[in-house]
């Protein structure tokens, strides 16, 4: 199977070594951000969702508008809209933007972020709604004829959409959690179940465990991973450049820790928990993997990166392709100088390494 890259956009330069600075809402800088991510090669971009952010779907429209060929990742959160309401709102947005959409559903692993838009259900009890959300979206994607539904969390009658999604059967759904709780819910409705960047082991082991939980459905499912690439066109440069971007966050922290909300992000996370099992391992594991950073923040976001030179990142990007990762989510320190960057010499030597690997397969 050939390999997939998306990048992730936000309405405003941020990063953990570059501080949020003068509207939330910086126009011109989405729009460059998202037409630099297609120009570069990326096969779609991630819209994230924050409860103190800007609206992810309207900016998700905004980046639709600006582009006309990279596909679309929307980060939604079960919970806030009638599930009803969020089938037609996506499926409209599928139609705007040509078939371009995915959506990515994040149940929420941190209480306080989940408050701050007045939800007050526990961990497990969100995944258990999510469950019911989704099986009623794509009842509402799907069927033909106006069905009724009552269960935990949610209960409609005659719900029906006169919109169904470009996109057949239905919009691709991304999922992410790590927890017990949240595996049996990917099993049943992922279509792309969505890793941090963990060691080759521990993406072994989940990608694993969410295989069978979907084999049980009669369900088959593709995996992504999200890694923070550090290139440089040496490998002594790019772990100097590794080396600068912790000082910089540790710097930036002991000043204010309120200044990125990647500061004050989900602890909760299993997640989370996961990352700072692998920095527990050391500051590089496997080939190239860096957890510096994760460990310095507490594993809020995805925070683990690749350090080397794109031949050498891209090396390691096979690995995690060999365990049956397809695609990968890559997005920088320096959010878009690296998205550019990663398109000069990254996405296309793992896609050549992809291809080779694919037509050694077939040959033998």
């Amino acid at each position: 199977m050939s390999v997939n890259f998306i990048g992730m956009i936000t309405s405003h330069k941020n990063s953990e070594i570059h501080p949020s600075t003068g509207p939330a809402i910086d126009t011109d800088y989405l729009l460059r951000f998202a037409r630099a991510h297609e120009e570069a090669g990326f096969d779609r971009v991630l819209v994230p969702y924050h409860s103190t952010g800007p609206d992810a779907i309207l900016t998700i429209a905004q980046a639709a508008a600006a582009t006309s060929r990279i596909k679309l990742m929307l980060a939604h959160r079960p919970g806030f809209v009638s599930p009803t309401l969020a089938a037609r709102q996506l499926a409209t947005l599928d139609h705007f933007s040509g078939g371009r959409l995915g959506v990515h559903i994040i149940s929420g692993g941190s209480d306080a972020e989940q408050r701050r838009d007045g939800d007050y259900l526990d961990h497990d009890q969100r995944y258990a709604r999510t469950d019911e959300y989704l099986q009623v979206l794509r009842r509402v994607w799907t069927e033909e004829r106006p069905f009724d539904h009552e269960g935990a969390h949610y209960r409609v009658e005659q719900a029906f959409s006169e919109v169904k999604p470009v996109q057949k059967p239905h919009i691709p759904i991304f999922f992410g959690g790590a927890s017990e709780a949240a595996i049996p819910v990917a099993g049943r409705h992922a279509d792309i179940y969505a890793l941090w960047g963990e060691s080759l082991d521990q993406v072994r082991d989940l990608t694993g465990r969410v295989r069978a939980e979907a084999a049980r459905h009669g369900r088959e499912i593709n995996f992504s991973v999200s890694f923070r690439p550090i290139l440089a066109d040496t490998e002594e440069k790019a772990w100097a450049r590794a080396d600068s971007i912790l000082q910089e966050t540790r710097r930036l922290r002991a000043g204010n820790a309120k200044l990125h909300p990647a500061y004050t992000g989900p602890q909760q996370s299993e997640g989370a928990r996961r990352l700072l099992a692998a920095a527990e391992q050391g500051a590089r594991v496997d080939k190239r993997l860096w957890t510096a950073i994760a460990k310095e923040t507490g594993a809020r976001y995805n925070s683990t990166a690749l350090v080397g030179t794109p031949e050498q990142v891209a090396d390691a990007l096979l690995d995690y392709y060999d365990l049956g990762v397809t695609t990968f989510l890559i997005r920088g320190f320096d959010p878009l100088e690296d998205a550019i960057d990663y398109g000069r010499e990254l996405i296309p030597r793992t896609r050549e390494l992809v291809a080779q690997r694919l037509a050694s397969k077939k040959a033998a």
